[in-house]
């Protein structure tokens, strides 16, 4: 394709085969060689091969023409001005450079709008690109055109909003630095050589190969995460609680700020210990060992706070300093183990690096009832501290690059030196040494002096370093001195240093960690109360409050003393941060979320949860009640969480999940064939919007709540083309009000031009595979004596058409009506939810817009005969309103007259195993064919009933529904029909009045009549006190019972009962008496 702009020049370019841009430079071009050469130098994905320019000098003038045509560039490139083609910029300029609405890809359209401060831009809605008005769209091109053109400071708002205000670090003082001073602690020094002393070097080796194992498995797992989008501040917390949801996050943030809190005691008073060592040694205490402990500890944490305050900048070179003293003492120790030892050195057991020594170390000689398990267990804390650059991730430049980087090279680096630590010392060092003695050795009367007098001839005859200890002990060693490192060092000072430099760069890093990670937690606000510690300070929000919170549980810990009871429980709580990591990957993994995308590639979903097991395991191995205090804490806060359900979505894998499994148990559900036993009520309810008629959706609920589906159908009617676009907003809505109220049920609105139309296609597509309803649900329209006839004939066939489709019906009566807009404001302020109806109606039916329940399925018109019962309603409604209250005691009288299969059975069980009906009882009756065998037919259904299992407190056979009922149900019956008569007097026909009831109809349907009269005597004498009537539902017949005829009928059955609900199955069991 060609295009020409208006100085003359024309760009050639095509597609290459592999969908990049490829532009065809002419020689002509001094830019060609030059684009190559910076092409080879900045390879990407998306290549731009070669870019071609014709001169045109024939054309001096710009061709107006052409600027209304093609492109002048293709997309993404533009004139620079100088004769060349630069990156499209699409901040100045506008889509291809025409006026359109369209716009190209941008990082502001997927930039999360919550978390932005500054100006940014926007996208085009699909309503604004599909469905404007030219108007409009002239108004939004202008507004698309402010926000794209010339405006750079939102730009820089955006840069800073990304990078931060505040000072941000690289991935080696960031990352690197940190983890290696965290994981480098007293252990090093003090504890390694005692491991090599009881596993010996094959086995030490293999402890600290494990314990790195562990955290090279959680690094990968960490990496995997920080590099599927990105990374706020949070670390550890942030990370699992976008992938595994609040529960998790907000309980692993709470422990983990509270285990690097106390950590920070640990250290300190480590720190505290070894300078009360150096003062005991040169007898210059100041009270007593605790007291100085405590003492020195206050003024440290008070310095390392100041140096917190300071900000993370001096932090950052305090770690530094520490580091270099730090590398000085590891060095100071390998320096000293090529050194000889002196007379002194030997008889404590360094002899240098000795095969014969080696040999002795190699195996393992496990003593004071110690084993593998346990010796890793006390080694394993050295290998944490791998999150000490996560536990920062908003104070770096690029976390995602960063933490991957820095922490697994940190663990090589630590990896290697212990492992060359461990094994030098296991080289040069004896397990066990006499040490510089004076007196009788194996009870000999031979007196030795081991000074620094002895030559060295008899220093390396060893024969006295393996003599049998004194008493049986011996005091030097790899199993008998901690100090052991110190003493073979070339400087034993230096190593002083590094124990200290050790210690106080794990204190400040906790330090820094506890408040960081706490105020991401507070920020989220997953638990109440604490978001003042969210505040942040200066540039960088520095959490200043949190910094005095982690200060003054530290303060407390150091001066209650006693730590080492609590630190199996740190390590654990550091343990199950780890967990949960690899648990995020692998069920991220597992997920398979399209948006789980991680550019870190060297992971594996099972070597993620074979990590999340390892650390559950060790767990354990380091102390199993600390396990389970752990675990428990865990749960609790999960729980809690969960239980209050706070207003966050971070699209976790919990979600991921839940679609996943669904679609997968839909998938499995279609395949399994139905039975009788697995029945369930599935039930469409036709509420219209859910808030208006809550009545109708609590009742619905009570069947279906736990064991079956509920939809609730609104058919919203209009003209599809018009009202299409709102459709969406009243199903948000509906489902913000379904939550809201607690109510598990799913909503299906559709557009359609009449009742009957919406409702066929809501009985033909509502549902998935086996999820789909097999019962239909709706209100009683007790307007029908003055509705139109054709809203009375839409009402009517929809019950056929429910037959039709082999669906069971439903119809509910209360004498309040279902409809809440029938309720006075002083009536509905006492109910559940009813003050705000008003708040939670989608705004188009505020506009007026015709709804089901504004149309046709309308019951909210209840003639009341006084003023008495007007103002009865709040009581009617109080005691018919199916809230989610127990009900009183009482009865549920079950009239099933004809046998449909089981539904009208099935159903009042159903209800009674519900709390809000459990006080009520089963009354079930029945119609006896004759008189004579009234005895035969109680038996029958007795038997029946109890082969079914259904409990009832007592059951009745009436022969009374062959009886003729009284004249006057007949004159009440015979007016509440006269409007409804056909009159041919007046020129009315069947054929042009169908829904009337002609003398021939009446005449043929007498008996018919006569039994529901008959039944509503019945009903009035022997149901009048129940809590709720289910009854069988009359059959429409087709072709033969007009609409209204069949009103009838169900008016005269329900009008001025207690709650009744008219119950028809399909003719297919839903019950059955086989195991």
């Amino acid at each position: 394709m060609d295009s020409e702009d208006g100085d003359g020049r024309a760009a050639m370019f095509s597609i290459c085969p592999d969908d990049a841009v490829e532009f065809a430079p002419t020689a002509a071009s001094p830019s060609a060689a030059t684009a190559d050469d910076a092409q080879q130098r900045n390879p990407s994905r998306f290549r731009v091969a070669k870019v071609e320019f014709i001169i045109d000098e024939a054309r001096d003038e710009p061709d107006e023409e052409a600027d209304d045509a093609a492109p002048k560039f293709p997309p993404g490139y533009y004139d620079d001005g100088v004769g060349g083609v630069s990156a499209y910029d699409t901040q100045g300029q506008k889509t291809f450079g025409r006026n359109t609405l369209e716009t190209l890809p941008h990082i502001d359209h997927y930039r999360n709008r919550l978390s932005t401060t500054g100006i940014i831009r926007k996208r085009p809605t699909l309503l604004e690109l599909h469905a404007i008005e030219v108007a409009e769209a002239e108004d939004q091109l202008l507004k698309y055109d402010d926000g794209v053109n010339g405006n750079e400071s939102a730009m820089v708002a955006h840069s800073k909003e990304e990078t931060g205000a505040g000072v941000k670090f690289g991935w080696i003082e960031g990352v690197l630095i940190r983890c290696v001073l965290n994981i480098f602690g007293v252990m090093l020094f003090l504890r390694l050589s005692w491991v090599v002393g009881q596993a010996g070097i094959g086995f030490a080796s293999v402890v600290i190969l494990l314990a790195s194992a562990v955290t090279v498995l959680t690094a990968l797992s960490m990496s995997a995460i920080c590099t599927n989008g990105q990374v706020r501040g949070g670390g550890a917390y942030y990370m699992i609680s976008r992938s595994l949801g609040p529960e998790f996050g907000g309980a692993i943030g709470i422990v983990f700020s509270l285990a690097n809190a106390v950590a920070v005691a640990m250290y300190i008073v480590g720190f505290a210990e070894t300078i009360v060592d150096i003062l005991k040694d040169y007898n210059r205490l100041m009270v007593d060992e605790i007291s100085d402990i405590r003492i020195i500890g206050v003024i440290t944490a008070v310095a390392l706070m100041c140096i917190t305050f300071a900000g993370l900048t001096w932090e950052a070179k305090a770690q530094l300093v520490l580091l270099v003293i730090l590398v000085v003492a590891i060095g100071n120790f390998i320096i000293g183990t090529f050194i000889p030892p002196t007379a002194e050195k030997h008889a404590k057991g360094f002899v240098g690096y000795s095969m014969k020594t080696f040999r002795d170390n190699f195996p393992p000689d496990f003593r004071e009832n110690h084993n593998f398990f346990s010796v890793f267990a006390i080694f394993f804390p050295a290998a944490t501290g791998i999150l000490a650059g996560a536990n920062i991730s908003g104070d770096l430049k690029d976390a995602q690059k960063s933490i991957p980087k820095g922490t697994l090279l940190s663990i090589f680096l630590t990896t290697l030196v212990y492992l060359a630590v461990a094994w030098m010392a296991g080289w040069s060092i004896e397990r066990d040494a006499i040490g510089p003695i004076d007196g009788p050795l194996n009870d000999t009367t031979v007196n030795i002096s081991l000074t620094s007098n002895m030559t060295l001839e008899l220093l390396n005859d060893t024969s006295l370093n393996n003599a049998p200890c004194i008493h049986g002990k011996c005091n030097y060693g790899l199993h008998n001195d901690m100090q052991v490192m110190q003493m073979v060092s070339g400087f034993a000072p230096l190593t002083i240093a590094g124990i200290v430099s050790a210690t106080l760069s794990s204190a400040l890093a906790s330090l820094v960690s506890a408040p960081r990670v706490f105020q991401a937690v507070c920020k989220d606000r997953i638990f109440p109360g604490i978001h003042i510690f969210a505040t942040g300070y200066g540039k960088a929000e520095e959490p200043r409050r949190a910094y005095a919170l982690a200060f003054a549980l530290a303060l407390a810990c150091i001066c209650i003393g006693e730590l080492n009871a609590i630190a199996p429980l740190i390590s654990n709580f550091f343990l199950m941060s780890y967990a949960l990591v690899n648990y995020s990957c692998f069920d991220a993994s597992l997920a398979k979320s399209p948006g789980w995308r991680p550019a870190f590639k060297y992971y594996s979903m099972w070597l993620s949860l074979v990590g999340a097991l390892l650390c559950v395991s060790v767990m354990f191995i380091i102390n199993w009640w600390t396990a389970l205090i752990t675990i428990a804490l865990v749960a609790a806060l999960f729980f809690y969480v969960h239980y209050r359900k706070p207003d966050i979505n971070w699209g976790s894998s919990t979600q991921a999940h839940v679609y996943k499994n669904a679609l997968q148990n839909t998938h499995k559900l279609v395949n399994v064939n139905e039975h009788v036993k697995n029945f369930r009520p599935q039930v469409l309810v036709l509420t219209g919007a859910p808030m208006s008629r809550q009545p109708l959706v609590d009742f619905a609920v009570s069947i279906t709540k736990n064991i079956g589906l509920l939809v609730c159908g609104d058919v919203i009617l209009g003209n599809p083309m018009d009202k299409l676009l709102d459709l969406r907003e009243i199903s948000r809505k509906a489902y913000i009000w379904l939550s809201k109220h607690k109510t598990k049920a799913f909503y299906s609105g559709i557009m359609a031009q009449s009742l009957r139309t919406g409702v066929q296609s809501l009985l033909q597509s509502v549902g998935l595979g086996k999820l789909r309803p097999n019962t239909l649900l709706l209100g009683f329209k007790s307007d029908w004596h003055k509705a139109s006839p054709e809203e009375v004939c839409d009402y009517f066939r929809i019950i056929h058409d429910a037959f039709d489709l082999s669906y069971g019906v439903g119809i509910l009566r209360l004498k309040s009506g279902l409809h809440l807009s029938n309720l006075s404001p002083g009536t509905t302020e006492g109910f559940n939810g009813l003050k705000d109806v008003e708040l939670n109606m989608p705004s188009d039916r505020a506009n007026g817009e015709k709804s089901l329940e504004d149309n046709v399925i309308d019951d909210n018109k209840e003639d009341y005969d006084s003023d008495d019962e007007q103002a009865d309603e709040s009581k009617q409604l109080s005691n018919n309103y199916f809230t989610k209250g127990v009900q009183n005691k009482g009865f549920i009288d079950v009239w099933w007259l004809f046998d449909d299969g089981g539904l009208t059975l099935l159903i009042p069980y159903i209800l009674t195993t519900k709390k809000q009906w459990k006080g009520c009882k089963l009354r079930v009756y029945m119609a006896g064919s004759k008189q004579s065998a009234l005895d035969r037919d109680h038996r029958h259904m007795a038997t029946l009933l109890s082969k079914f299992r259904i409990e009832y407190s007592s059951m009745a056979v009436l022969p009374d529904f062959a009886k003729q009922p009284s004249e006057e149900s007949m004159m009440e019956f015979n007016k509440l029909i006269a409007d409804w008569m056909l009159k041919p007097s007046e020129g009315e026909t069947e054929e042009t009045h169908p829904w009337k009831i002609s003398e021939e109809e009446l005449l043929l349907q007498k008996d018919r009549t006569y039994r529901h009269i008959k039944t509503r005597e019945l009903l009035m004498q022997r149901s009048k006190d129940a809590k709720l009537i289910v009854m069988t539902l009359p059959m429409p017949r087709k072709g033969i019972c007009s609409s209204g005829l069949y009103m009838a009928w169900i008016d005269t059955l329900t009008r001025d009962m207690p709650p009744i609900l008219l119950l028809r199955g399909n003719q297919e069991n839903v019950l059955t008496y086989y195991s």
